[in-house]
């Protein structure tokens, strides 16, 4: 079957920010080794002309083709990278130099989705491309976003935001959380998943915020424990006891409680839990199903247990939730 490749362009210029650039490469190269789908991308990174560009680190880059090389070809992902200087108070003021943005804006016409790292988001704001939508950058420039585009929703608390077809990171190290995000909506959840546990980080759900993460699951030792999880996970509606599950397993009620502390370091109620909400999550970032139904889909049964299991968990409610990280289509 012939793999299906996804042409991801990052967008060079003097004095950008290396790991801005060198990120999101690593996390998309990893999805194609993650997937037996006829799916992958391939990353080039593009400047002006062929001469080698100096980063903020002083580490130099060779492009793969210039601007002009992309003339004719169809672009599937636009990466618009960020870049800094620092006045004698110690002030960061981001660059935007007029050409890339001119640049920046011609690729974006050409380009099925658009994203910036970090203060890159200063770059598509000066190119037209989040007038009337929100975004987000790096806090410490979030106001001077705010004061140079008044047409942009400026929310600075959230790793990143996705407005349309337009996606914003906040913090350099953002690139990693966007990349997976983007991995997600090519080729879904588990496949993120698997590429988050290779760079051995936490996995960043759309929209979310670091306190709202939560640890990437446990790998598994035994295959017992890891048939138990995706039986969890295909059935996670239906009634989960430790009855059901040590059925299931053809294991003793105790023996599957200390299977779970031995091999996941928790007990199989909280376990089942942590799943029920992240599907909550997912639900309620992604869709506009009622708090009934999700709550019916997710194994809680009722809205009031939902509630309960965020507060638990997340310290908000499903409502408030939805309200910061809904993530839909605007």
């Amino acid at each position: 079957m012939s793999t299906v490749e996804r042409l991801v362009v990052i967008v060079l210029f003097g004095g950008v920010d290396l790991l801005d650039v060198t990120g999101p490469p690593e996390v998309f190269s990893l999805a194609r080794r993650e997937t037996d789908e006829a799916a992958g991308y391939e990353v080039v990174l593009a400047a002006e002309t062929m001469d080698p560009v100096t980063t903020a680190a002083g580490v130099r880059i060779l492009p793969d083709l210039t601007f002009d090389d992309l003339a004719a070809r169809s672009l599937d992902t636009l990466l618009v990278p960020g870049a800094v200087e620092v006045d004698g108070r110690g002030r960061v003021h981001p660059l935007t130099d007029p050409a890339v943005v001119r640049r920046v804006e011609q690729l974006a016409g050409r380009t099925r989705r658009v994203t910036s790292v970090c203060v890159g988001a200063h770059i598509l704001a000066a190119a037209g491309l989040l007038d009337g939508k929100r975004a987000t950058t790096h806090w410490s420039t979030a106001q001077q976003l705010a004061a140079d585009h008044p047409l942009v929703e400026v929310d600075a608390d959230p790793i990143f935001i996705r407005a349309g077809d337009v996606w914003t990171g906040a913090g350099i190290s953002a690139c990693l959380d966007l990349s997976l995000a983007l991995i997600a909506e090519d080729l879904g959840e588990a496949v993120a998943l698997r590429v988050a546990r290779q760079l051995v980080m936490y996995l960043k759900r759309p929209g979310g915020q670091s306190q709202f993460s939560v640890p990437l699951e446990q790998v598994s030792t035994t295959r017992r424990i890891e048939d138990l999880r995706h039986y969890i996970m295909r059935n996670i509606g239906e009634p989960l006891t430790v009855a059901a599950l040590a059925a299931y397993g053809r294991i003793g009620d105790r023996q599957l409680t200390r299977i779970f502390k031995n091999e996941l370091g928790t007990t199989p109620h909280a376990y089942i839990e942590s799943v029920r909400v992240e599907r909550a999550r997912n639900q309620l970032e992604c869709t506009d199903a009622t708090l009934e139904r999700i709550a019916s889909a997710c194994g809680f049964g009722t809205v009031d247990t939902l509630v309960r299991a965020f507060r638990r968990r997340l310290d908000t409610t499903p409502t408030e939730y939805r309200r910061r990280f809904r993530t839909g289509p605007e």
